[in-house]
């Protein structure tokens, strides 16, 4: 757990930081100030259209009385994809974007469903009462 919050904490912004150098000094300081703030808005439109589908999703879904397990995941992706975006960068931005479109979220959905599945078969999944 250690190292992976290494990565996250550490890693991930020297990235980030060595990106937005290298893109700076491409198209300038200021160009490069606007594109991450243009990334930031229209990232968060986006996170915002898509978890008002997928609350509609929800709720629908409830409503009917289907267990909405779908939309729970999607609604964690667009979480997550909505902190990446504001999170000034542009790998973090291309994450995020990735996680807000509905066509790439299901394939990374695939691929967090066997992760899940994978843990839940080894049984390496902890719970803890509070």
């Amino acid at each position: 757990m250690f190292f992976k919050l290494f990565i996250i904490f550490t890693i991930i912004p020297v990235i980030e930081l060595s990106v937005l150098i290298k893109i700076g000094s491409t198209i300038g300081v200021l160009n490069t100030i606007i594109l991450v703030i243009f990334t930031a808005l229209v990232g968060a439109y986006l996170v915002k259209m898509e978890g008002l589908s997928v609350i509609t999703r929800f709720q629908n879904n409830m409503a009917t009385g289907i267990f909405p397990a779908e939309e729970i995941l999607d609604g964690a992706m667009i979480l997550v994809a909505g902190a990446l975006l504001i999170t000034p960068g542009v790998v973090t931005d291309i994450i995020g974007f990735l996680l807000v479109f509905p066509a790439s979220r299901q394939i990374i959905k695939r691929f967090l469903r066997g992760y899940i599945q994978k843990k839940i078969s080894d049984s390496d999944i902890r719970t803890h009462k509070l």
